[in-house]
């Protein structure tokens, strides 16, 4: 695998020498101080082009950076409708095992590009002196902030009433409409209340990661146990299991987050819970 160096040095090289790249920038996890790097992080890159078109034309000009096994590109997908605008991308992965995210962005759309940009940008090169102000990259974006009176509220409403809807699709041997509203509504935010809680300990100046993916460093053993054990999904009864323990995780994590904030604990958590044993008994 060529080295994080090698292949900067071919992006930027690159950009150097066509005129139509006049500015550069790198995005995500690379230009994140907080995340360890390792080999497995793309090269997020946004070109700033002239003539965005002739790029367009062919693709024998990305052959530069490397032999593809695979490549992508989002905005010429009929599936899956573009949402970059005017923006183009190419998303590659090489032989070598090097992943690549190249976008090009009409020179006229810069001031759009850092409006919308979530921190974590870079710039590596500028051949005309373009960007007036000091460009540091940072995560602020995606820190645990501490949630309001009603934000609170709302997110146990949501966990509980879609756990319903989850309970319903065990109820009628429908797994998959269970397993998609557990794992795409209840438990992202079973998820976000461990966080509340893991911000109220550490403070709100850390992110969980995309994904919550660092969330283990925070929890105690035998939750990070129990709230891997929710994703065992293989059967009604693991099912009812996984939703379960959601439950009592939820529980405890909201009643905790309730507690320090000084904020009403919700009385549906008592008539759901209900609900729900009265299903899953005639399940059984």
């Amino acid at each position: 695998m060529r080295s994080e160096h090698e292949m900067m040095s071919t992006l930027i090289d690159f950009a150097k020498n066509d005129d139509r790249i006049r500015l550069v920038t790198l995005e995500g996890s690379r230009t994140n101080k907080n995340i360890p790097p390792d080999t497995f992080q793309d090269y997020d890159i946004s070109y700033f082009v002239t003539d965005i078109n002739s790029f367009k034309e062919n693709d024998q000009w990305l052959q530069i950076f490397g032999k593809p096994v695979m490549m992508q590109k989002p905005e010429d997908m009929e599936l899956f409708p573009s949402e970059l605008g005017n923006w183009f991308s190419y998303i590659i992965l090489f032989e070598d095992g090097n992943k690549l995210d190249l976008t090009l962005i009409p020179k006229n759309e810069i001031d759009d590009y850092f409006t919308n940009s979530d921190g974590l940008v870079k710039v590596l090169l500028d051949k005309d002196n373009l960007i007036k102000h000091e460009v540091i990259a940072n995560d602020r974006q995606y820190w645990i902030t501490k949630p309001t009176a009603r934000e609170f509220d709302d997110c146990c409403n949501e966990f509980w009433m879609v756990s319903t809807y989850v309970v319903k699709g065990l109820a009628r041997k429908e797994i998959l409409f269970a397993i998609d509203h557990l794992n795409e509504i209840a438990r992202p935010n079973l998820l976000r209340m461990m966080a509340w809680k893991i911000g109220l300990e550490q403070g709100y100046n850390l992110s969980m990661g995309k994904n919550y993916k660092f969330i283990e460093r925070y929890l105690p053993n035998e939750d990070w146990e129990e709230l891997l054990s929710t994703y065992s999904e293989n059967g009604y009864q693991e099912m009812w299991k996984s939703l379960l323990t959601c439950y009592e995780l939820f529980r405890k994590y909201s009643k905790a987050v309730s507690e320090s904030l000084g904020y009403k604990y919700p009385d549906y958590d008592e008539a759901i819970t209900k609900y729900t044993e009265s299903i899953y008994t005639t399940c059984k």
